[in-house]
């Protein structure tokens, strides 16, 4: 099993968004970085943990617990003309965009990004290192372990 974090701005899916779904399950979508597709294309597992994280808002940090629930497959939004994650160069035998299914397993309190960052424990973390604006990044079991056993009991 995998550990990741993976950022949603809570203006497009939110912790509550998904937690009201059909199944509580989403696609993620509209991912636009190769090294994120290659995260959920190539080494995202069904089961694999998650750490949904607010991004882009207010206050940013881990706002819940998901796991991956589908192995990728391509992203539709990449061959929707009018849609804002199109990309003209893919096409259906050869889709350039993935995604993952993410479902829902609980709301947390918000860790924001500069508690994360009071804890030397979790000083490697990606979401912590500068110059970092990945969408996915992988998290390490310790600071999985850490993070659930220090911050959120």
């Amino acid at each position: 099993m995998r550990y990741w974090l993976m950022k949603s701005e809570p203006s497009e899916v939110s912790i509550d968004d998904l937690a009201s779904l059909p199944g509580q399950s989403i696609a993620w979508y509209g991912v636009r970085n190769y090294q994120a597709r290659n995260f959920m294309r190539d080494q995202m597992r069904v089961g694999d943990m998650v750490f949904f994280y607010h991004s882009s808002c207010a206050e940013p940090g881990i706002a819940g617990i998901a796991v991956v629930d589908k192995l990728a497959y391509p992203d539709e939004t990449q061959f929707d003309p009018a849609g804002k994650y199109f990309d003209p160069k893919a096409t259906r035998e050869n889709p350039r965009w993935y995604n993952v299914d993410v479902r829902f397993l609980k709301k947390t309190p918000l860790i924001s990004i500069s508690e994360l960052r009071r804890h030397p424990e979790l000083e490697s973390m990606r979401i912590l290192q500068k110059g970092n604006r990945l969408s996915i990044t992988p998290v390490d079991p310790s600071e999985w372990d850490y993070i659930n056993r220090a911050l959120l009991g």
